[in-house]
């Protein structure tokens, strides 16, 4: 599978293109499309006016001594097969300095949970059976919506989602001047806006209508399963170091916000990170490591020896 990225002046101009295509994350500013074959989507792009610009993919993978074991109980948590789980080269018994927040709405983290009884200080942590660790939160409704689930970001999907009522989502998105995360696959439209817009933004909720209202005319209705949201943890010493190099090696945005650690993905492509103060030295190296898409990958660490494997 090839990605390809399109920079586009709107929402609106990334539907059109992702209707010329079957796998496509519309964002404000711009689209990224996933294909065998990116001939059709670069053609596609010309006659729209659309030019190709760069995108990176963040993404995590697990080390592990019993990597089918530990893949299963991944797998169950997030609901899909998110994080490869690869061979451990060493044992590692400390604590990861990397953890994972997973939101899924209240039935399918209750249903992914299963018989393991979660812990940690707001009873939602679980571990594999080599202790990574993972926060499965629970999500409900978007309060005065009917669709949304608050999942961190604020989401909703559709199955089976026409192209016209994708394109009708970015003109609203570009009315109400929010930026939205539209994934577009066969099997539907997913919807989301950036981590807390629900609470932040007052218009946020007045939008999330307006598409609900749309769905409705066309006789959508919404399918909340494959919903997630996901994250990650980074602890430190300094965290204000940590989190600049972090900030700087993405190209990532700090959050504005007073007491938030988050930084963010300013074309709302990867996953945010947010930085938590260490309690106690961890010198070992975390079997959860991240990876970031490209030729000729590196080994980079930041101050405190976090990996990521980096493509040029």
């Amino acid at each position: 599978m090839q990605t390809a990225w399109y920079d586009a002046p709107s929402h609106t101009a990334g539907a059109a293109l992702a209707a010329a295509v079957k796998d496509a994350d519309v964002r404000a500013t711009g689209v990224l499309v996933r294909a065998d074959d990116l001939s059709p989507a670069s053609a596609a792009a010309r006659k729209l006016g659309l030019t190709e610009g760069t995108a990176r993919t963040l993404s995590a993978s697990i080390e592990a001594a019993d990597p089918p074991t530990i893949q299963a109980f991944w797998d169950q948590v997030v609901g899909a097969p998110l994080f490869p789980v690869r061979r451990l080269d060493e044992p590692r018994p400390l604590r990861n300095r990397i953890h994972v927040d997973v939101v899924r709405p209240s039935d399918e983290a209750l249903r992914a949970r299963g018989d393991r009884e979660p812990s940690g200080p707001y009873g939602v942590m679980l571990a594999d059976d080599e202790g990574n660790e993972v926060d499965l939160v629970p999500g409900d409704l978007v309060p005065g919506t009917t669709d949304w689930y608050a999942l961190f970001s604020p989401m909703v999907h559709y199955p089976n989602a026409p192209a016209g009522f994708v394109t009708a989502v970015a003109e609203l998105a570009d009315a109400a001047g929010i930026p939205l995360r539209l994934d577009v696959r066969t099997e539907g439209l997913t919807i989301a806006g950036r981590k807390d817009a629900w609470e932040t933004d007052p218009g946020f909720v007045v939008l999330a209508r307006q598409i609900e209202g749309a769905a409705k005319d066309l006789g959508l209705r919404p399918d909340p399963a494959s919903l997630r949201f996901v994250q990650f943890g980074i602890d430190a010493s300094d965290v204000p170091a940590v989190r600049a190099f972090w900030a700087g090696f993405l190209g990532y945005e700090f959050d504005s916000r007073t007491d938030i650690t988050d930084i963010y993905d300013p074309r709302d492509l990867n996953p945010v990170l947010f930085f938590q103060q260490l309690q106690e030295p961890r010198p070992q190296r975390n079997r959860i490591r991240f990876e970031l898409t490209g030729r000729n990958p590196l080994l980079v660490t930041d101050p405190e020896g976090n990996e990521i494997l980096a493509g040029t």
